[in-house]
């Protein structure tokens, strides 16, 4: 009956029609992964025209994340996510039609991956925002496992495979259209999403729709002030974040940059066995995500959640170290698994306990984070190899971030806050339980609702 957990979102309409397009949709990027690579090879392009085109996406989505999270707070999150699903069908089918013609050049490929970057920069902090408006909060933990349980199978996995594969039999182009067929479908099915209802204000009470009218007044900055905020005022996302800069500036790179080399000099492989070993990782998250959303959220939620990713950064110290292929790929496979246990929980714990009106913003705050820190650690992993022995930087690497993870559960006394805020039996509405940072914002968001 575990399982049965796992799929009680889809008892809910709304959820049906966004995941079913959610799913689509990052089939499509995985896809526009391979197609996109391919382009640019098609067209002359080398490693640093690749990198360029690559990067422009990155810049969109870094330079237009934090807006993202204001407009997921400030507009109806389902205006913006089909505007959004859009925006990246006309991107894509306008690439696809230049190529078929023979008028694509490289800068079309690098102009449409920064349009699409931005684009993921406001559906991210959208879609996290409106799930606890179609889902009751019992729900959002199944939901997110669903999610986490998706992403790698369809994005990592199946999307490059599948591009692969018209790449090979047809073109590039004929790839870059199944891209745009992709997005059509999922544009098509969004567009089935209903209105959300605007949150009603508690009874007798105007002071919450005197905030939201005052906040329609308000500037970005001050509302990116008020994010930013809300999350250093509030210990456990604080310290859970600074955990994030840490690990993503410590792990990203070496796993990234430096396993391809562990591959190669330890292992005697090739690039067919470092893709092997993504794989297994994306395996691990995958399937610790759908077990995850199979059971209820743990009564010491915060504790689970730090302990699955600081325990598993674990193994990834003995990377640098074995010369055993299933020592390095059960290493990966633990990484992954952990990882995809905590991100289930956290995402359901900034929808229940973060106010729905500051969830974009700090679901933005969550995505900056990651994003900004992790070419940083790409750029350091190759110039610390040549300097330090590859084994001392995986060693450094797997036991700083469960060291860090102890440090942040003391000092934001996680613990204790978990007990103080039980959620485990989806009693509390969203936003209502967060109030060990000390805020007293409305939980109620009149703008962000459709």
């Amino acid at each position: 009956m575990r399982s049965l957990k796992a799929l009680r979102p889809f008892a809910h309409r709304e959820y049906r029609v966004l995941i079913a397009a959610l799913a689509i949709s990052i089939f499509g990027s995985g896809m526009w992964a391979v197609a996109m690579v391919y382009e640019v090879i098609h067209l002359g392009g080398g490693p640093l025209k690749l990198s360029l085109v690559a990067a422009a996406g990155s810049v969109g989505l870094v330079a237009f994340v934090l807006a993202g999270g204001i407009a997921a707070d400030r507009f109806p999150q389902r205006i913006l996510i089909i505007a959004v699903e859009g925006a990246n069908l006309a991107v894509i089918a306008t690439v696809s039609g230049l190529a078929m013609a023979g008028w694509l050049q490289l800068w079309h490929l690098a102009l449409g991956s920064f349009v699409l970057g931005v684009g993921a920069a406001f559906f991210f902090p959208a879609y996290s925002a409106i799930l606890p408006r179609i889902l009751p909060p019992e729900d959002l933990l199944a939901a997110n496992g669903m999610e986490g349980t998706m992403r790698p199978i369809l994005q990592q996995a199946a999307g490059p495979a599948v591009a692969g594969l018209l790449v090979a039999a047809l073109s590039p182009s004929r790839a870059v259209t199944g891209v745009a067929v992709c997005h059509l479908l999922a544009f098509s099915i969004l567009n089935f999403l209903r209105s959300q209802p605007r949150p009603k204000a508690p009874a007798g009470s105007s002071k919450a729709g005197n905030a939201v009218r005052r906040r329609a007044r308000t500037s970005l900055l001050h509302d990116l002030r008020e994010g930013v905020s809300y999350t250093v005022r509030t210990p456990w996302l604080l310290w859970t974040l600074l955990w994030a800069c840490i690990s993503v500036l410590f792990l990203i790179g070496p796993i990234e940059v430096l396993v391809p080399f562990v591959v190669r000099d330890q292992l005697g492989g090739d690039s067919r066995m470092f893709g092997f070993l993504l794989a297994i990782m994306g395996v691990g998250a995958a399937a610790a995500s759908l077990a995850t959303a199979s059971f209820p959220l743990p009564r010491r939620y915060l504790s689970v959640m730090m302990v699955s990713w600081g325990a598993g950064s674990l193994p990834v110290a003995a990377v640098g170290i074995t010369d055993s292929f299933w020592a390095v790929a059960a290493a990966l496979f633990v990484f992954g698994a952990t990882d995809g246990v905590g991100m289930v929980i956290w995402g359901t714990l900034l929808q229940r306990r973060v106010p729905p009106h500051l969830l974009g913003r700090v679901s933005s705050l969550d995505f900056f984070v990651s994003l900004a820190l992790m070419p940083v650690s790409m750029a350091l992993a190759g110039p610390a190899a040549e300097v330090l022995p590859v084994w001392l930087i995986f060693l450094v690497a797997g036991t700083v971030c469960p060291v860090v993870a102890v440090v942040a559960m003391a000092v934001a006394s996680m613990p204790a806050d978990e007990l103080a805020h039980p959620l485990a039996g989806g009693a509390e509405e969203s936003g209502e339980a967060e109030q060990s940072g000390g805020a007293e914002e409305p939980a109620e968001d009149g703008l962000a609702g459709s």
